[in-house]
C-alpha cells in the first residue's frame, strides 16, 4: 500500500514540462508531473491538487478530496501522538 499526500501545483519547475513545484502543507517540493498531464497543457496544472508519492504526482484530485485527505492525515498524526504518550507512561 502506498500513501499519497495531497499537494497543490503552484509553479512549473522545468522547461521540459516534467517537473513542478507543489505545495504540500506549506512546504514546496519539486515533483514529477508527467503522470498527471494526460495530454493537457502543463500550464493548466497550476492550481490543481494532486496526490504525491515519492516525488511523483500520481493522480489529480479535487480540492474537497484533498482537504478530506489532509484532515484524515492530521487525525492520524494526533492519534499517533496520543498512543506514543500513553506507551511512555
Amino acid at each position: 500500500m502506498c500513501l499519497g499526500i495531497p499537494g497543490k501545483v503552484v509553479e512549473l519547475a522545468s522547461d521540459d514540462g516534467q517537473l513542478a513545484w507543489v505545495d504540500i502543507c506549506g512546504v514546496r517540493r519539486e515533483v514529477n508531473i508527467a503522470l498527471v498531464m494526460d495530454g493537457i497543457d502543463r500550464q493548466q496544472l497550476i492550481g490543481t491538487w494532486v496526490l504525491v508519492h515519492v516525488g511523483f504526482a500520481m493522480s489529480r484530485i479535487d480540492e474537497e478530496e484533498a482537504q478530506a485527505t489532509l484532515d484524515v492525515l492530521r487525525q492520524m498524526e494526533e492519534l499517533e501522538q496520543d498512543v506514543t504518550f500513553f506507551l511512555r507512561q
